[in-house]
C-alpha cells in the first residue's frame, strides 16, 4: 500500500508513549511484523510503502538473511512496490524490474519490507525536501518522556536517507538500503546513531538505482550493528555486468591482495581487540570552525581509548579539503541536470494537466510544466545550477575547477594511505603512511526540523547551513574511498554523534572491522 501523505504534526502527537527499542525480533516470520512497522512508521514517516508479506524463497543452501526484513530506499527500484524517489514527477511509478541489490536479497531469502522515505532524488541533507513529508528522528534522549511533544519531535533523521535510517534506529528493519552520493548514508547514520556504510565506489551494483550523480553515487547500508552491516554488504557486494560502474574482478581481487600485504589484522586476542601495528590518522582539516565542540569529547575518548589498545595515532593533512563540497555541489548538480533531463512527462514522469491557455503545439510548454509541477524547489535549484555549470561561458570556471579539485582531493588520499590504490598505476605505497582516517561523521547532531507541514519544504528554514552538513563526508565520495559511520557517544544535548573512519580504495574490510573495535569501546564506557 502506499502511504498518505501525514502531517508532521500528527506525526509528533504519535511520538507519545510508543517506545522505539529495536525489536527483539528481526525475521518477518513472527505474524505481527507488519502491524508493528505500521505503529512504527505513523510515528516516524520513515516508510513511504509498507510490501505485503512476502513468500519465503528456498534458495537451496542455508541463508543468514533468511526471513529477515529488509528496507529499500525510494530511489531503488523494486518491481513489488512503487518507486517515486520522493518526487511527485514519479509519484506511484513502478518499475518493471528489482535493481540487483534487490535480486540478490531476495534470493538470498531476505524480505523487502517497504520503501524508505528519502529527499527528493537523494538531494538534502535533513530529509525535509520529500514529496511524502519530512522524517521524524526515533531517537529518545534520556528522560523523553517527562517532556513535552513539541521537545521531542522536531529533531531531523538526516538525508537523504532519513528514512533508511530511522527505520533501523526504530526497530522496523534489520538492516536497510540507501544510496550516498556526499554523505546520505552516513549523515543519517550518525543522526539516528546506527552504523552506515558507503563502499567504494564500485563494489556494489547500481544497476537498478535512479541516478542523481552517476559518478558519485553508491548503494550503502545501515543496520545496528557493524556485523549486520558487513551481512548485507558481504551478500550484495558482486561483480555485476549489467553496470558500466562495477568494478571489475581483476581489481577486486588486486585489492584485496594489497590489503593481505599492507594492512594489519586487527585480530582480537582473549576476547580484547588488537590494535598493533595499525596507523589511524587524524585529518586536521575535518574539525573546522563549524564543528559543535560539544562533539569533540566523544570523540578523544575513542581515540585515546584505540591508542591504549595499541593504535598508533598520527596528525595528517589534507590541504585540498576545504574546497572539497564546492567542488561536490558543482559536479553533482551538473550531473543531475543531466540525468534527471528525462523527466519530461513524455517517457518518464507524471504529466499533469496543462493550464488554459497552454500552446500544446510546442513540446517544451508540456516539459516546462511537468518539470516545475513535478520537481520540488531543491531539485529545481540543482538542475539549474547544474545546467548553468555545464554552459559554454561558465564550464571552464566551475566544471573543469570543480574536476581539478576532485584529481587534488584523489592525490591528497593516495599520499596519506600506506596501500597503494588498486585503481592507479601511479599510486605507490608509503611506508610512514596511515591505514585508516578517523573523524566526526558530523558537524553537529540531529538540527531541529522546521515548523512546516508535510510535502515538499520548499523553502529551508536552515539557508546556506543546510549544505555545510556535509562538509566531512563528500571528500571520501569525491575520491570513491569506503567510510563508515558508527556510533561514538553523545554530544552535550544527550542526542548521538557518529565516528567515521575512511579507507583506502577496497579496504573496505579494514573500515569494518575498526568499526566493530569502536563499536566494542562505545559498548564498554
Amino acid at each position: 500500500m502506499l502511504l498518505g501523505r501525514p502531517y508532521l504534526l500528527k506525526t509528533c502527537l504519535n511520538l507519545r508513549g510508543l517506545s522505539f527499542h529495536a525489536s527483539a525480533f528481526g525475521r518477518t516470520s513472527n505474524p505481527s511484523w507488519r502491524d508493528t512497522i505500521q505503529a512504527k512508521n505513523d510515528s516516524v514517516n520513515a516508510l513511504v510503502h509498507i510490501s505485503q508479506p512476502e513468500p519465503q524463497r528456498d534458495s537451496g543452501e542455508t541463508s543468514s538473511l533468511q526471513g529477515v526484513a529488509v528496507a529499500v530506499k525510494d530511489n531503488i527500484c523494486t518491481s513489488s512496490s512503487p518507486t517515486t524517489c520522493s518526487s511527485e514527477v514519479l509519484y506511484e511509478f513502478t518499475s518493471p524490474y528489482d535493481a540487483t541489490v534487490v535480486e540478490i536479497l531476495r534470493k538470498a531469502g531476505a524480505d523487502i519490507v517497504g520503501k524508505a522515505n528519502c529527499d527528493e532524488f537523494g538531494m538534502g541533507s535533513l530529509n525535509i525536501y520529500s514529496a511524502h513529508g519530512p522524517v521524524v528522528n526515533p531517537f529518545q534522549v534520556p528522560g523523553a518522556e517527562e517532556c513535552s511533544w513539541i521537545d521531542r519531535e522536531r529533531r531531523s533523521a538526516g538525508g537523504s536517507s532519513g528514512g533508511s535510517a530511522a527505520a533501523v534506529a526504530a526497530g522496523m528493519c534489520y538492516a536497510a538500503l540507501a544510496t550516498d552520493t556526499g554523505g546520505s548514508v552516513r549523515l543519517p547514520a550518525s543522526y539516528c546513531g546506527v552504523v552506515g556504510l558507503k563502499p567504494s565506489y564500485g563494489l556494489i551494483s547500481r544497476w537498478g538505482v535512479v541516478s542523481f550523480a552517476d559518478s558519485l553515487d553508491c548503494v550503502g547500508v545501515l543496520a545496528k550493528s557493524v556485523d549486520a552491516v558487513k551481512n548485507i554488504f558481504g551478500t550484495i557486494s558482486s561483480y555485476d555486468p549489467k553496470d558500466p560502474t562495477s568494478a571489475t574482478p581483476d581489481s577486486r581481487q588486486k585489492s584485496f591482495e594489497l590489503s593481505e600485504a599492507y594492512l594489519p589484522s586487527l585480530d582480537t586476542v582473549n576476547g580484547k581487540f588488537s590494535m598493533s601495528g595499525l596507523r589511524i590518522g587524524i585529518p586536521q582539516e575535518y574539525f573546522p570552525t563549524e564543528l559543535d565542540p560539544t562533539i569533540l569529547y566523544p570523540i578523544r575518548k575513542i581515540i585515546s581509548s584505540l591508542r591504549l589498545l595499541g593504535a598508533s595515532i598520527v596528525p595528517v593533512t589534507l590541504p585540498s579539503t576545504p574546497y572539497a563540497l564546492s567542488a561536490y555541489y558543482v559536479i553533482a548538480s551538473a550531473e543531475a541536470s543531466s540525468n534527471l533531463a528525462r523527466y519530461d512527462g513524455v517517457e518518464y514522469g507524471k504529466q499533469g494537466s496543462l493550464p488554459p491557455g497552454t500552446d500544446r503545439s510546442k513540446a517544451s510548454s508540456v516539459y516546462a510544466h511537468t518539470r516545475s509541477a513535478g520537481f520540488g524547489g531543491e531539485v529545481q535549484k540543482r538542475i539549474l545550477l547544474g545546467t548553468y555549470a555545464l554552459t559554454a561561458d561558465a564550464f571552464d570556471n566551475y566544471f573543469l575547477q570543480a574536476q581539478r579539485v576532485r584529481r587534488l582531493i584523489q592525490a591528497d588520499f593516495d599520499r596519506v594511505f600506506r596501500m597503494p590504490s588498486a585503481l592507479s598505476s601511479v599510486s605507490r605505497s608509503n611506508a610512514e603512511g596511515v591505514d585508516v582516517l578517523l573523524h566526526p561523521s558530523a558537524i553537529r547532531t540531529a538540527p531541529l526540523l522546521p515548523l512546516s507541514t508535510g510535502g515538499h519544504a520548499r523553502d529551508s528554514a536552515f539557508g546556506l547551513d543546510a549544505y555545510l552538513q556535509d562538509i566531512l563526508t563528500v571528500p571520501a565520495s569525491l575520491a570513491g574511498l569506503p567510510a563508515l559511520s558508527v556510533p561514538a557517544g553523545s554530544a552535550s544535548d544527550g542526542w548521538p554523534i557518529g565516528a567515521s573512519i575512511v579507507g583506502q580504495w577496497g579496504a573496505d574490510d579494514i573500515v569494518l572491522r575498526m568499526g566493530r573495535a569502536i563499536e566494542h569501546i562505545h559498548a564498554q564506557v
